[in-house]
C-alpha cells in the first residue's frame, strides 16, 4: 500500500502528525478494546485471568496489517468489525467472550478518536504556550515602539510593535485554554444507546451493578473522561473538540497573516527568521512560515463546519454517514493544529523587526497619523481648522511645522498618543507564562 499522504500537498503538518495517523488510529481502537476488558474485570464481572490474557496478547504490539485492516472495513462501513475477528483470533479461548464484550463499534471507534485526540491536545498546547511565552518576550521588549496601524489598509493611528505581539498572544493563550478545558470522553453505550447488552452480561456474571459502573471504570482505564451517559447522537464531545481546534488555528493565522503582510517588501518591517526562497527568482525571503500557517487558517473553518453539518444529521440511534463523515475530517483538524501549533512556535520565536522600516512608515503621512487627535485638541487648534490642516500636510507641508502654538512638536508626535497600549501590553504578558519543558505533552 502506498503513502495516500504523506505531507507532500500539506507541508505544514510535515514532521507534527505522528500522533494522528491512520497506524496511530488503529493502536488506539486496539488499546480501547483491551481496556474494554480490563474494566469489565475492575467493576468485578470479568475474570481477572481474562483481563490478564487479553494485555498479554494485545498488549504490547497487536501484528493487525493496516491496509488489510483497511481494506476488510469496506464491507461494514468501519474497521471495528473485522478489527474484533483479528483480536479475538490472536486471545486465548477462554478470554475471547471478554474480547468487544457489549460493544458496539461506535463504542470503539468512538472512544480511540477521543484517544487519539487526548493525546495530540496537550502537544498542541505545549506548542501555543511555547509561541506565547516567545510572544509575551517580544511584546516587552517593543512594548513602545511606535508603529502605524493599520484600518481597511491604511495609515490609520498610531500603536505599537508591542501591542500588535500582545494581541497574537491574547488569541493564542484563549486558544490553549480552550483546548485544556476540553472534556474528552469515553463511549459506552452498546448497539443502541441502552447499555443492554452490558446490562444482560453483569447480570450473568453475578454482578448486577457492573453495567452502571462500567463506563466510568472503562474511561479510567484509558485517562479519558468519564461520559455521564452515551452520546451516539449527541455529538458535542467531537464539535467542541472541532470548534477549540478551528479557533486555535484561526489565532495563529491571524497572526501569520499579519506577519506575511508586514513583511512585503515595500512595508518590510517583519521578516521571518529563517524566511523561504524561490524556485525562479534567487532575490527573494518568502514568509514561508506564515504562507504554511495561512493554508491550515483557511482549511480549518470548512472542516469545522463539517463536524456540525455531520452533528446536526445524527438521526436514529446511530447515523448513516454522518458519524462516518467525523472520522477523517476530526483526524484532519487535529493534523492542521498539531502542525500550525509547532510551526508557530518557531516562527514567532525567531521574528525579527526592521527599526528603520518601522520609524519609516510611520513617517510616511508627515504626521497625519495623529489627525485623529486634531479634534480633540481644542486649545491648539479649532476643529474647523482641521481640515484645512490636513489638506496643508496633504500638499507637502509637515504637520508639526502647520500646527500653530508651542506644543506644534509635542501633538505632531505619534509616540504621544498610542493611548493605553503599553499598559495592554503589560496586562497581556503578566504574569508571563511559564517556559514548557522540552518534550513535554
Amino acid at each position: 500500500m502506498t503513502d495516500l499522504d504523506a505531507g507532500l500537498l500539506s507541508p505544514v503538518t510535515v514532521g507534527h502528525d505522528d500522533a494522528v495517523t491512520d497506524a496511530a488510529v488503529l493502536d488506539a481502537l486496539v488499546q480501547a478494546e483491551v481496556a474494554l476488558t480490563r474494566a469489565w474485570a475492575a467493576v468485578g464481572a470479568a475474570p481477572q485471568s481474562a483481563a490478564d490474557a487479553v494485555v498479554e496478547a494485545l498488549g504490547d504490539g497487536h501484528g493487525i496489517d493496516l491496509a488489510s485492516l483497511a481494506a476488510a472495513g469496506v464491507a461494514g462501513g468501519n474497521p471495528v468489525i473485522p478489527l474484533v475477528t483479528l483480536l479475538k483470533e490472536r486471545v486465548p479461548a477462554d478470554a475471547r467472550a471478554w474480547v468487544h464484550a457489549g460493544a458496539t463499534s461506535q463504542d470503539i471507534l468512538d472512544t480511540a478518536l477521543m484517544l487519539v485526540a487526548a493525546r495530540a491536545v496537550p502537544q498542541i498546547v505545549v506548542a501555543l504556550r511555547t509561541a506565547e511565552h516567545h510572544l509575551a518576550a517580544f511584546a516587552l521588549a517593543r512594548r513602545d515602539q511606535v508603529a502605524a496601524a493599520r484600518t481597511l489598509t491604511q495609515h490609520a493611528v498610531p500603536t505599537t510593535v508591542g501591542l500588535r505581539a500582545a494581541t497574537w498572544l491574547r488569541s493564542i493563550r484563549r486558544a490553549a485554554d480552550r483546548l485544556e478545558g476540553l472534556t474528552l470522553p469515553a463511549q459506552l453505550g452498546g448497539a443502541g444507546g441502552t447499555l443492554a447488552a452490558f446490562v444482560q452480561i453483569a447480570r450473568n456474571a453475578g454482578a448486577d451493578a457492573a453495567a452502571a459502573a462500567l463506563p466510568a471504570a472503562y474511561a479510567a482505564e484509558l485517562a479519558l473522561d468519564a461520559p455521564d451517559a452515551p452520546w451516539h447522537v449527541t455529538r458535542w464531545p467531537v464539535t467542541e473538540l472541532g470548534d477549540a481546534l478551528v479557533q486555535a488555528i484561526d489565532a495563529v493565522g491571524k497572526l501569520a497573516a499579519d506577519v506575511a503582510t508586514l513583511s512585503r517588501t515595500e512595508i518590510g518591517e517583519l521578516a521571518e527568521g529563517a524566511a523561504g526562497g524561490s524556485s525562479a527568482m534567487p532575490q527573494k525571503q518568502n514568509p514561508a512560515a506564515s504562507v504554511l500557517l495561512r493554508s491550515a487558517a483557511l482549511r480549518a473553518p470548512q472542516l469545522g463546519a463539517t463536524l456540525h453539518l455531520a452533528s446536526a444529521l445524527a438521526v436514529d440511534e446511530r447515523p448513516d454517514g454522518a458519524w462516518h463523515a467525523e472520522w477523517p475530517t476530526l483526524r484532519e483538524l487535529l493534523r492542521l493544529a498539531l502542525g500550525a501549533s509547532a510551526n508557530t512556535a518557531t516562527l514567532v520565536e525567531g521574528l525579527a523587526v526592521d527599526d528603520a522600516a518601522v520609524q519609516r512608515n510611520l513617517d510616511l503621512t508627515r504626521g497625519l497619523i495623529v489627525a485623529e487627535r486634531l479634534s480633540h485638541e481644542p486649545d491648539t487648534i479649532a476643529r474647523a481648522d482641521v481640515p484645512g490642516v490636513v489638506a496643508a500636510v496633504a500638499a507637502g507641508a509637515d504637520l508639526a511645522d502647520v500646527l500653530p502654538g508651542p506644543r506644534a512638536g509635542e501633538i505632531a508626535d505619534p509616540a504621544g498618543y498610542t493611548g493605553l497600549a503599553a499598559d495592554l501590553v503589560d496586562r497581556a504578558v503578566a504574569p508571563e507564562p511559564t517556559t514548557p519543558e522540552p518534550g513535554a505533552a
